[in-house]
């Protein structure tokens, strides 16, 4: 009894002991650094005696609920590709549906030191399918719920794209532009049975943000497309052929500084409604970041 009790003495000691050691990376996380951020700064700051302390979590792969970087073929929370020199967040969708994809709290393109675009980018943001060309088939990315909202960007748009439900309020913007027109497009949720489990990442600063759908005559699917509070600078943010049940476009701030005579938020014509409340949006004068 004796020899029992001493072992689970020494084990209630060791995970204390652990618990104590993650702090530090768990707390520069919840901070809202992106996990290279946390490593370096707990590598530069935790030597202890030759040694460095460091949690297992550290040391594991890259998972996009933790928010690095890298190409993600969704559902799967371990990048297929990823590159030191890039700092992209990119989500390939495709046959696998997915029930919820959220992307919140993070910081985009040149709105942080040492950050650039990926060469040959103008987007810092892209959300939606892609065009047809040659040797490939146009695809959509269809959503049952597009809900984006708090960004803060020096140019938006909105074009092909079709939805049930429409809802543009409460934004400002330096410049706008909104005409979508009345149509027909259905009602629209992603099922698909045994589909892929949530998709969820907060916090992390990214030189670009793409979810799209690039497999050839694969529309990329998401019920659930949540990206919330995003603080973008030094390109576009754009959504473009879309296929959705219901959008909601709110509290977004879109702006250059170089007057309401230039169009910073745009929502064009070959956008399509069957039902819209498009109310309080106002034109102030808005600078970049």
């Amino acid at each position: 009894m004796g020899r029992v009790e001493y072992a689970h003495a020494e084990s209630a000691k060791w995970r204390g002991a652990w618990t104590v050691t993650k702090l530090p990376y768990t707390g520069l996380r919840a901070m809202g650094m992106n996990p290279q951020m946390a490593i370096g700064l707990l590598v530069a700051g935790g030597s202890v005696g030759g040694g460095v302390v460091v949690n297992e979590t550290i040391l594991s792969e890259r998972s996009f609920g933790r928010g690095d970087s890298g190409v993600y073929t969704a559902p799967a929370d371990v990048p297929t590709s990823y590159s030191d020199s890039d700092n992209t967040l990119r989500v390939d969708l495709g046959a696998t549906a997915v029930g919820e994809l959220t992307i919140e709290n993070v910081t985009v393109g040149t709105a942080f030191t040492g950050s650039t675009l990926p060469s040959g980018q103008s987007n810092v943001v892209w959300i939606g399918g892609t065009a047809a060309s040659s040797g490939f088939t146009a695809t959509w990315l269809e959503v049952g719920h597009l809900k984006i909202n708090r960004w803060r960007c020096t140019n938006f748009s909105m074009s092909d794209v079709e939805a049930h439900t429409l809802n543009i309020r409460f934004n400002a913007s330096d410049g706008q532009s909104i005409s979508p027109v009345a149509g027909t497009p259905r009602a629209r949720g992603i099922g698909g049975g045994n589909r892929a489990d949530s998709m969820i990442t907060s916090g992390g600063t990214y030189d670009q943000i793409v979810i799209g759908a690039p497999t050839s005559a694969v529309n990329g699917k998401v019920d659930v497309l949540t990206l919330s509070n995003l603080h973008t600078k030094g390109g576009a943010c754009v959504l473009n052929r879309i296929k959705a049940g219901t959008i909601d476009i709110e509290y977004l701030e879109v702006g250059a500084g170089n007057g309401f005579g230039t169009k910073e938020f745009v929502v064009a014509s070959t956008t399509v409604f069957k039902i819209a409340d498009i109310k309080d949006n106002v034109e102030v004068s808005i600078s970049p970041p």
